[in-house]
């Protein structure tokens, strides 16, 4: 079993504050408010971020950090395939339940526009390192197609992702995220899964 990794104070504040723009909203929520709840230091605080407003661009920190919990819980003999779908159903779960749908928004929208870093389309995050090694071990293990490459894959994924979640912000919340990805990923991803019959048929014409 993996070690849990120790979580650090600047996580700690993005973690905390995420969670008062859900509960409270963000005008409602000060830099005092964040700061007693992540349980640092003014000096602590102004040391990673210049105000408030420079949490609004930690979303995909607070994405990444929740991928990378879901990493260790994981079983690592688990299906390759179900594991891309356990990751959006988890994540998508914390999103229902812990981040302002409002925020979430516009932070969504400022990408179309911003001139600036696309934080979320990094793909040095760990979001997607973790998702291309996911497919790239799926499809050494015959569990996911190799009809496309494994970055192409993260990206069909990760363009479901946010097609979901751009959905889920223009109907105002109407079902639940997690839901709603539950029923509907599996479908949009499918073509990507190899069953266990194909996965054994294949076992069995190269023994032959």
């Amino acid at each position: 079993m993996k070690q849990e990794k120790k979580i650090s104070t600047k996580d700690k504040i993005v973690e905390a504050a995420w969670e008062l723009f859900y509960q409270s909203g963000y005008d409602n929520t000060t830099v005092d408010d964040i700061i007693a709840s992540s349980g640092t230091s003014k000096g602590t605080f102004y040391h990673y971020f210049s105000g408030k407003d420079a949490l609004l661009t930690t979303l995909s920190d607070l994405f990444d950090n929740k991928y990378e919990h879901l990493e260790q819980e994981m079983d690592p003999e688990m299906n390759s395939f179900d594991k891309l779908l356990y990751l959006n159903r988890e994540l998508f779960k914390m999103i229902d339940e812990h981040v302002n749908r409002e925020i979430l928004a516009s932070m969504y929208s400022s990408q179309l526009v911003t001139k600036g870093d696309r934080h979320l389309m990094d793909q040095n995050r760990i979001y997607f390192r973790m998702l291309n090694r996911i497919v790239d071990e799926g499809q050494k293990r015959g569990q996911i197609s190799t009809m496309m490459s494994a970055y192409e894959i993260t990206n069909v994924y990760a363009l479901c992702e946010r097609a979901f979640i751009y959905d889920w912000c223009i109907s105002q919340g109407r079902l639940s995220l997690s839901d709603y990805s539950k029923t509907l990923m599996p479908m949009f991803l499918d073509k990507f899964r190899v069953s266990e019959e194909d996965v054994n048929n294949a076992g069995t014409h190269t023994s032959e």
